[in-house]
C-alpha cells in the first residue's frame, strides 16, 4: 500500500487547480481497499474520495488523505431475455463506458455522452443530461462501508436518487466508497429526445440510433461547453432551483419571460443559467476566475485562478440572483475547504 505525501491534485480536479493533498493513495483492488480501511492512516486522517475530480472545487490544499479508487473492468455478468446486466469498475472513465455501450448495442446512456468523470462518481451525483439520469439504468451500487469495513451492494431502488443527489451525498456521505456499479440495459428502448436540440434533429425520433444520438449530443455539448482539458471547469456549477408552484406563480407573474419547467410534486424548476445571465454575469471575469461566455452556468479557471477566487465569484453570483429574483442557487459542485 503506497501512500504519497504532499501530492499535487492538478490532474485530479477539472478546474486544474494546483492544490496539494497531505496524503494520496490510489486503490486498484478490493483487497487494497479493505487494507486501507483497516489502516492507522485512514483512522487518523480526514479523508476524501476523488475520481476524476469533475465535480469538486478545492478552496485550498487538502490537509488529509485523498483516496482515488482506480478499480477497472467492464463485463457482462448476466443476460435475461431482453435485459443485459453489466458491472463496471469505479475507476473507468464514464464516457469510455458510454462508447462501449453504443458499440455493443446497449442503449440507454447515449444522452449522457461526453460527461467528464469516473463511473464510480455517476451514482453519487446521479448525473443527468438531455432528459436522462443515470438512475434510470442503475441496478446496484457496490462498495465498502468505512466505519466497520465490509463490502456491501445497495440496490438502485434504495439509493435515494434525486436531482443531482443520492444516498451517497446524504446518510452515507463519507462512509461508503463505490468500487463498482451494476447497470441494467434493455436491447429495445424508446430514445429520449425531448430536449429541443435533439428532437428537431431526427426525422424519425422513435428509430434514432444510439450512435446518432451520441454524435448529436457531443455536437451540442461542444458548441456551448468548454473542454476541461483546455479551460478549467466543472461543468454546471449550480443546480436549477426548484420551488413550490405557488411561489413559482408569483415569480412568473413578475418575470413573464423566465424559463420554467414542471417538476415533481407540484413544483416548478427554473433555469439557473437564465437567472445568472439576467444578472449580467455571462462572460464576466474577475482575474482568472470567470463565467463562460457561451454558457452562464459554467464557472471557469482561465489559468491561474485559485479555488478561493472561484468560490468567491460563485458567492457573488448567488447573492445577485437572490437579490433580483429571491431564488437561492445551490451549488452542484462540491466545495472542499
Amino acid at each position: 500500500m503506497e501512500i504519497l505525501e504532499n501530492f499535487s491534485l492538478k490532474n485530479y480536479n477539472t478546474f486544474n487547480l494546483d492544490v496539494k493533498a497531505k496524503f494520496f493513495i490510489q486503490i486498484k483492488s478490493q483487497k487494497g481497499m479493505l487494507e486501507l480501511l483497516r489502516s492507522k492512516i485512514f483512522r487518523d486522517q480526514q479523508s476524501l474520495i476523488v475520481g476524476e475530480g469533475s465535480n469538486i472545487l478545492f478552496r485550498d490544499n487538502f490537509k488529509g488523505l485523498i483516496i482515488h479508487p482506480d478499480l477497472k473492468g467492464v463485463k457482462v455478468i448476466k443476460k435475461v431475455g431482453d435485459e443485459i446486466f453489466v458491472e463496471v469498475g469505479a475507476g473507468e472513465k464514464w464516457d469510455d463506458f458510454v462508447v462501449w455501450c453504443v458499440r455493443n448495442g446497449y442503449p440507454g446512456i447515449e444522452n449522457l455522452s461526453l460527461i467528464p468523470g469516473a463511473v464510480g462518481s455517476a451514482p453519487v451525483q446521479n448525473i443527468g443530461a438531455y432528459g436522462v439520469e443515470v438512475k434510470d439504468v442503475i441496478q446496484a451500487v457496490n462498495g465498502f462501508q468505512t466505519k466497520k469495513p465490509s463490502r456491501l451492494s445497495i440496490p438502485g431502488k434504495d439509493c435515494e436518487f434525486g436531482y443531482r443527489t443520492s444516498i451517497f451525498k446524504k446518510s452515507l456521505k463519507g462512509s461508503f466508497i463505490v468500487d463498482s456499479v451494476i447497470f441494467k440495459f434493455q436491447k429495445h428502448v424508446k430514445p429520449v429526445l425531448n430536449f429541443r436540440g435533439l428532437k428537431e434533429h431526427f426525422r424519425d425520433p422513435d428509430n434514432a440510433k444510439p450512435e446518432e444520438i451520441r454524435n448529436k449530443v457531443i455536437e451540442i455539448r461542444q458548441s456551448k461547453l468548454p473542454d476541461p482539458a483546455i479551460l478549467g471547469n466543472a461543468g454546471s456549477f449550480f443546480k436549477n432551483p426548484v420551488v413550490p408552484e405557488k411561489t413559482a406563480t408569483t415569480l412568473i407573474q413578475k418575470f413573464p419571460d423566465i424559463p420554467h419547467f414542471p417538476d415533481k410534486n407540484n413544483h416548478i424548476k427554473f433555469s439557473a443559467a437564465w437567472l445568472i445571465e439576467q444578472c449580467g454575469w455571462k462572460g464576466k471575469r474577475s482575474g482568472d476566475a470567470g463565467v463562460y461566455a457561451k454558457h452562464a452556468l459554467i464557472l471557469v479557471n482561465y489559468g491561474k485562478a485559485s479555488g478561493q477566487e472561484i468560490y468567491e465569484l460563485s458567492e457573488r453570483i448567488k447573492e445577485s440572483v437572490f437579490y433580483k429574483f429571491t431564488l437561492s442557487l445551490e451549488r452542484e459542485v462540491q466545495v472542499i475547504g
